[in-house]
């Protein structure tokens, strides 16, 4: 007998049967499945199985909880409902078709453009640099700039334009590359077809709106002519062009013989493409994207361009969450091509702004609470440098009321920034970085609408916490430094609070016999400001997780490596000597990177030491795929270990501090 015979029978049943299942795989700890019906599946039922720990749907897919032995169950169940389990890819590609098109549209720009995002933050700050050295009269009664004075500065203004023009005017070929890598077809055709779209044999661009009719090269054909205008800095155009050529791969891969697909189907995917992109699908692009990025320029420039502002800056934060917010890049990088500036993007930085200062306001209500500010701190300063994602789901979201608070000074400091009329030369470092992205012109504009970003919220923070710290104390129980802040408890009775407390989990490590030290060095923070659903309510089991500060995953002690997944590499499952099962899972959804900036350094089987490197991986690319790096500690059984304790709230050390102990 199997070992989830029943408990595979059973969930075949209450998710609608074998018809009912489109697809289906799994990853560390999960059964991902499209069905054809949702609402088919029991999920009361479901979740009453002995081996299932808890079920939800995300992005099109219902996703049931079963743990380490994940692989043992998608085994057996494929087996018995007879059918063929498929790659995450497509898992992921059949989900899709269960989202809407707004999902589809969203998910789609989102992958296209992540890759995109670190060149056109570089070539954000270059133009910025360009601006200061060679736009910006500093010198002789405001008539010359650092350029004109200076060779060396002239030779570096002129040399950054190499980057600059290759960053924007060429990015078409960025566009079109992602694209044939986000659709699995061949990546130098992609880049082939965008090249052609910035081709130095067309008319760029950029030149069309000053140069006569009668001037603009063409090609003849005898029977029609064709416009030679190059797409330099069109995204919409260099998008449609990318679709073009990957549907016209696809098809031909399909209908052609494998014996001559190798000549026949880059030739025929190729060339009908080139010639659809300039006739066709180019000059519609550009229209549309022109159409949009005029839209909202006129809209943010109008009467009521501060209304729009406001809402935007109000509702930014919660779009990010959704996943909506990709959409803003495709239209900075229109409006850039088109108005020589985006005043879309400052917004966004100052978003970030006032997300980090309803952080700082939460640091300073506790600043006498140790294990609080390990988090705080962190999360402020990366905030402020562009990275949100430990500040709202580690602080702000978990109290509530400081995202509140940061949604309205960022609202507030859209309006002043719109009201100006603040434009940044591109995409830039969100937070405070921001400010170099920004035109020289405006930067006075946006250093107070910055100042307005950090005071409103924290302002607004600080005056709601006083009183809903002590009324409302996360988990029913006031911390120490709240403890002290409270009526009628002295500062000294709150201080010898956190002094016993330190004193009593110093003497509860000391009397432990086995540990498990920092797995990587960063802060280390409870599970329930992961941010993830199935980690943080503790589905899979009890444990903590780390806000990385390096990229290399160690093991927390001597153990056998169980489980690893060879496509995603995220994660591992060990086994320590006294049965103990530990999950190590890099980041939240970054399964669906498929491997790319994970590396495993272990084997299967392979016995390890505590300290042995186990995963290497990039904590760039993790983000730039728009996932956060956080990595989670499960223990998924206790094996014969008792009375674990985790220690969060802190920063932690490689190898070196223990964040867990059991006897």
């Amino acid at each position: 007998m199997a070992k989830y015979e029943n408990d595979v029978r059973q969930l075949l049943t209450l998710i609608g049967g074998k018809e009912n299942i489109q697809a289906v795989s799994h990853c560390m700890t999960r059964m991902r499945f499209v069905l054809v019906d949702s609402e088919k599946a029991d999920e009361k039922g479901i979740e009453k199985i002995p081996s299932v720990k808890g079920t939800f749907t995300q992005a099109g897919q219902y996703q049931v909880i079963i743990g380490n032995d994940v692989a043992v169950f998608y085994n057996e169940f494929t087996a018995y409902a007879g059918i063929e389990g498929v790659s995450k890819d497509a898992v992921k590609a059949a989900a899709k078709a269960n989202q809407n098109p707004l999902q589809k549209i969203m998910g789609a720009l989102g992958e296209i453009f992540a890759p995109l995002i670190p060149a056109l933050i570089c070539g954000g700050l270059i133009l910025g640099f360009r601006n200061v050295i060679g736009e910006i009269n500093f010198f002789h009664n405001g008539t010359e700039s650092l350029a004109d004075i200076s060779q060396f500065w002239a030779g570096t203004y002129q040399f950054l334009w190499l980057i600059g023009e290759a960053v924007f005017h060429l990015l078409p070929v960025g566009i079109v590359w992602s694209i044939t890598k986000k659709m699995g077809t061949t990546q130098i055709l992609g880049i082939i077809l965008g090249l052609t779209l910035v081709s130095s044999q067309l008319l760029n661009g950029f030149s069309v709106a000053d140069t006569p009719a009668g001037e603009i090269p063409v090609w003849d054909f005898g029977f029609a002519k064709v416009e030679m205008i190059g797409y330099q800095g069109q995204v919409i155009a260099a998008m449609l062009a990318g679709f073009v050529l990957v549907y016209l791969e696809k098809f031909f891969k399909k209908h052609c013989p494998e014996v001559i697909s190798m000549i026949v189907v880059p030739f025929c995917s190729l060339v009908p493409s080139v010639i659809i992109a300039h006739t066709i699908v180019g000059p519609i692009g550009w229209k549309i994207g022109d159409a949009i990025a005029n839209v909202v320029y006129n809209g943010l420039m109008s009467p009521f361009g501060v209304v729009f502002a406001g809402v935007f800056g109000l509702l930014y934060a919660p779009i990010v969450m959704t996943g909506l917010h990709h959409m803003t890049n495709a239209i900075d990088s229109q409006l850039t091509n088109l108005y020589d500036g985006t005043i879309l993007w400052p917004m966004i930085a100052l978003s970030n702004i006032a997300q980090g200062s309803a952080v700082l306001a939460m640091s300073v209500l506790q600043k006498k609470n140790e294990r609080a500010q390990q988090v705080n701190i962190p999360a402020c300063i990366s905030c402020y440098l562009g990275v949100t994602e430990p500040a709202i789901f580690g602080v702000n979201l978990k109290r509530g009321f400081p995202f509140v608070c940061a949604m309205i000074g960022s609202g507030i400091a859209a309006v002043v920034c719109v009201a100006t009329g603040t434009t940044a030369n591109a995409i830039g470092v969100g937070g405070i970085p921001g400010i170099l992205s920004i035109q020289p012109q405006f930067m006075a504009s946006f250093a107070v609408c910055m100042v307005i970003a950090f005071a409103v919220p924290f302002i607004l923070t600080a005056a709601a916490g006083k009183k809903r710290l002590l009324e409302a104390p996360v988990n029913g129980t006031a911390e120490p430094a709240e403890i002290a802040a409270a009526p009628g408890t002295s500062a000294a009775a709150g201080a010898a609070a956190l002094v016993l407390r330190e004193k009593e989990a110093q003497e509860e490590q000391g009397n432990a016999s086995g540990k498990l030290t920092a797995f990587l060095s960063g802060t280390s923070i409870p599970l329930a400001e992961v941010g993830d659903g199935v980690f943080s309510a503790g589905i899979l089991g009890d444990g903590m997780a780390i806000i990385p500060e390096s990229g290399t995953l160690y093991a927390p002690a001597d153990a056998e490596v169980a489980a690893l997944m060879p496509d995603s590499r995220h994660a591992c499952g060990l086994k320590l000597e006294n049965g103990m099962e530990v999950l190590l899972h890099i980041g939240i959804d970054t399964v669906g990177m498929n491997g790319d900036g994970f590396e495993y350094l272990v084997q299967e089987g392979q016995k390890v030491c505590a300290g042995t490197p186990l995963i290497k991986f990039d904590r760039a690319k993790i983000r730039a795929a728009g996932h956060p790096d956080v990595t989670v500690c499960i223990i998924s059984n206790m094996g014969n270990a008792k009375d674990i304790r985790f220690h969060t709230g802190m920063g932690v050390k490689e190898n070196e501090t223990a964040v867990a102990t059991f006897r």
